[in-house]
């Protein structure tokens, strides 16, 4: 795939401009870290060469001195809401990301669940991270947030929420996605650490939207389209115009806030020392995008696969209207359609062809590759051996796995898993595929091009089952879907 983006510069920028910062304070400092940790697929999209666990690596640097708290919001454990890059829950995320965090010798001190109203379901999490020996700290939804500074900076505000205990200089404050309430935990952690007489510091490393690029730039507009359900909205940071005269972009929620940080920083130094919301920030990622062009069309992909993805949320029920409308236009504003996806056009146009499902898929070098929908594949599976043998070089009729070893496992689903499908998934696929390679030299060399399918655009005409899109997912595709189910049956 073209490259735009210097990660290796990037590390070396971003690890310096941390240590600045935290030297900058000779006692605590908290460190917001937005985004993802561990795998930043969506900033990984939009800035093709970024390696999606860049901020682990810097973090990694730190580990001796750091630990890190994890911060998911009760409403979100609440309506169960899904990280839509690995499809599991924000709760279960946080389980996933302290294993993680530990598996690489990092040191997980606490989780705090925020904006905390009595929801039963975050009692009940709560109780189950206690059982497995973590500490977990409850932060208040607070009335009138963020602008009633009185109350926030009161005992019935920050006061009320729960003292974060901590043990080290830096204090990494993570979440499972946007919306979290991470700036929010550091904030009352500064007040209740002023309470107590610490000097403590707060930094914000976050990504998206990134400041030294245009407002309306795509890869800004992408991060619009990913956090559509939260509605943040891109803006010229005033703070900083004033200050600098010089116009940079920040988010809403961030501009938003910046009064209540000021408030609180004047308490504890006498003075803020930022002068606007993007003082706060640590970010370098826009000095290290090489190629502009790669980057704008990168992004612009990734605002056609969002609203795709809000589209299939509408049809599932997972989400409403208003995160399709706000995509709409944001392609609008990026002046692209759907028609603008290739593998969109290949897959719908053969899918009306045949009167059944279909998918498309577009390599690195540009090509097109299609599969369709048969008695032993089902058009996602087709669409994956299809692929495998055009970057081996194997002759579109040749059989890298023989029907008579397919026939088996259709056998097993049917009579004994209780499948109605007898058509092999993907997984199911990929499986044969590997059995053949004893027998079948073909079936190596395919099995072999798997690698090369990270990063590939695919598109198919209905949506997917869960163990498709996680294949896909594994095998790091970029995947949409048209918004609509392959049958017409009520439950799917």
């Amino acid at each position: 795939m073209k490259i735009g983006f210097d990660n290796q510069k990037y590390l070396k920028m971003q690890s310096e401009h941390i240590m600045d910062r935290i030297n900058a304070f000779d006692n605590k400092l908290y460190l917001e870290f937005g985004g993802k940790l561990f795998d930043d697929y969506h900033a990984s999209r939009v800035l093709p060469g970024f390696e999606p666990d860049s901020k682990l690596r810097l973090l990694m640097k730190l580990s001796d001195q750091a630990e890190l708290v994890i911060v998911i919001s009760a409403s979100d454990i609440e309506k169960n809401k899904v990280r839509g890059d690995l499809g599991i829950t924000y709760d279960s995320d946080v389980l996933r990301l302290i294993d993680s965090f530990r598996s690489r010798g990092l040191y997980v001190g606490s989780v705090v669940i925020t904006q905390f109203s009595g929801q039963e379901s975050a009692m009940i999490f709560k109780a189950k991270l206690e059982n497995c020996g973590l500490r977990v700290y409850v932060h208040y939804l607070i009335e009138g947030y963020p602008t009633n500074i009185p109350l926030i900076l009161s005992d019935n505000g920050y006061g009320k929420n729960d003292y974060i205990e901590t043990t080290r200089p830096l204090v990494v404050i993570t979440a499972p996605g946007p919306g979290s309430g991470k700036m929010a935990t550091c904030l009352s952690q500064l007040y209740h650490e002023h309470k107590r007489g610490i000097n403590a510091g707060y930094a914000k490393f976050e990504t998206f939207p990134i400041w030294n690029i245009p407002l309306k730039h795509p890869i800004n507009l992408a991060y619009e389209a990913a956090t559509a359900d939260l509605n943040d909205v891109n803006m010229i940071d005033p703070f900083h115009l004033e200050a600098y005269g010089i116009t940079t972009v920040n988010y809403n929620r961030d501009i938003e806030i910046f009064p209540v940080l000021s408030a609180i920083f004047e308490q504890i130094f006498h003075t803020n020392p930022y002068k606007s919301p993007t003082d706060m920030g640590v970010n370098m990622a826009g000095n290290c995008i090489i190629d502009d062009e790669v980057c704008k069309e990168a992004s612009r992909q990734e605002i056609i696969r969002r609203y795709y993805q809000a589209l299939t949320d509408l049809a599932k029920g997972k989400a409403g209207h208003d995160p399709i409308y706000k995509i709409e236009l944001l392609m609008k504003q990026a002046g692209i359609s759907t028609a603008d996806r290739r593998v969109t056009t290949a897959a719908n146009e053969l899918a009306f062809r045949l009167q059944s499902p279909a998918a498309a898929m577009e390599l690195a070098d540009g090509t097109i590759v299609t599969g369709k929908t048969s008695s032993l594949l089902g058009a996602s599976a087709a669409l994956l051996l299809n692929a495998l043998k055009h970057l081996a070089g194997i002759d579109h009729e040749t059989h890298v796995i023989s029907p008579a070893a397919i026939e088996p496992i259709q056998r097993l689903k049917i009579q004994f898993l209780g499948s109605r499908n007898p058509r092999l998934h993907t997984d199911e696929v990929l499986i044969a595929l590997s059995m053949s390679t004893n027998t079948n030299p073909y079936a190596q060399r395919a099995l072999e091009q798997l690698p090369h399918l990270a990063g590939c655009q695919v598109h198919t005409s209905v949506m997917l089952s869960d163990i498709d899109v996680k294949t896909f997912k594994k095998l790091k595709v970029n995947l949409t879907s048209e918004a609509k189910y392959e049958s017409n049956s009520l439950y799917h």
